[in-house]
């Protein structure tokens, strides 16, 4: 008997734990039909961005009012990136791919204060998402914003956010916190239903020969999923919030290990956009024969197996294990 891949995940029943993350492959209606019948249990959208959404709103205040002019200043924080779905179009495609599938459409925003897009996750959950994720980063640069003041902030953001809109939220977070697990524990005091780990840091390179600035984008590799497995495997006992690892799954053996480590969903994107939406069967079917061939009726009956509380070596993932490397460490 072929083992059950379904799985709950922000209270959504899904058909897998395998999920195309967060990406430009739901910009296109033909692409999230493909990833539909390639056992997609849901279309998460790109993140709509708080600049997009402040841009917006200085268009607009320039059209109301013809004689305000907004000043150089204020034009500085505003950047010109080519955004592909704007604020309008955004709302839109979520209706176009509801009308197109059969799955859950979770939407994404993106934002670093308080306020900045209130008013559009209540237009996300009009357009007909089943969910939110928001997607929480900033770089602080500011000496005197301490980490308290920062996470205060964000704490208020999911708030907000919580209040405003009756769909699952989860929150997507970088694995940047001193102590992650107490904020973790703050977001379900906020009735959060979930929490992605992580979002990837994409870092600027610099050019000494032009003096600029190198913003190359590079797909995951797997290299990056076991900071994931640590940090899902140490929440995994202590919340009862939906847990999704991003980032670093390449392979159907990288999605089990996230689910033994507590996922209750595992997103994949660099490998869609490297060898195309279709590979998400391949994915999927291989969970599905580990799972059989390890005699596991389910995906229920797999996670968590190998989180903080009953794996059999805790301390691999607290201090204990950066000591032993450190020490059993000799050369060659």
């Amino acid at each position: 008997m072929a083992a059950d891949l379904s799985t709950t995940y922000l209270g959504l029943k899904l058909s897998s734990p395998i999920v195309p993350g967060a990406s430009p492959l739901a910009d296109d209606l033909d692409t999230v039909r493909v990833l539909e019948d390639a056992g997609a249990p849901c279309i998460v959208l790109r993140s709509l961005f708080e600049e997009q959404l402040t841009r917006e709103q200085v268009a607009t205040q320039k059209h109301l009012d013809q004689h305000a002019a907004v000043s150089p200043e204020a034009q500085s924080y505003l950047p010109e990136p080519q955004y592909t779905l704007g604020p309008d179009s955004y709302l839109e495609q979520i209706r176009k791919i509801r009308a197109a599938v059969h799955v859950p459409v979770i939407g994404s925003l993106n934002g670093s204060t308080p306020g900045g897009w209130i008013e559009h996750a209540r237009l996300i959950e009009q357009a007909g998402a089943s969910a939110l994720e928001l997607n929480l980063y900033t770089v602080p640069t500011d000496p005197k914003r301490t980490a308290a003041a920062l996470e205060a902030e964000e704490i208020e953001i999911v708030r907000a956010v919580r209040s405003s809109v009756k769909i699952p939220i989860a929150v997507k977070l970088s694995p940047q916190y001193t102590a992650l697990p107490a904020f973790v524990r703050a977001l379900e005091g906020e009735r959060v239903d979930g929490v992605v780990l992580f979002n990837r840091l994409f870092q600027v390179d610099i050019d000494p020969e032009t003096y600029g600035l190198d913003r190359t984008l590079h797909l995951s590799t797997s290299a990056e999923l076991p900071l994931r497995l640590r940090w899902t495997a140490i929440l995994s006992p202590l919340t009862k919030m939906s847990l999704a690892v991003s980032g670093g799954v390449w392979s159907s053996l990288d999605a089990v290990k996230a689910i033994m480590a507590g996922a209750s969903s595992v997103q994949c994107v660099s490998m869609l956009l490297r060898d195309g939406p279709r590979t998400l069967r391949s994915l999927t079917e291989g969970v599905a024969r580990w799972l059989d061939e390890h005699e596991y009726t389910s995906v229920t009956q797999l996670r968590g197996c190998m989180d903080r509380a009953r794996c059999p070596d805790p301390t691999a993932y607290e201090r204990a294990n950066y000591i032993y490397l450190l020490t059993s460490w000799h050369g060659k």
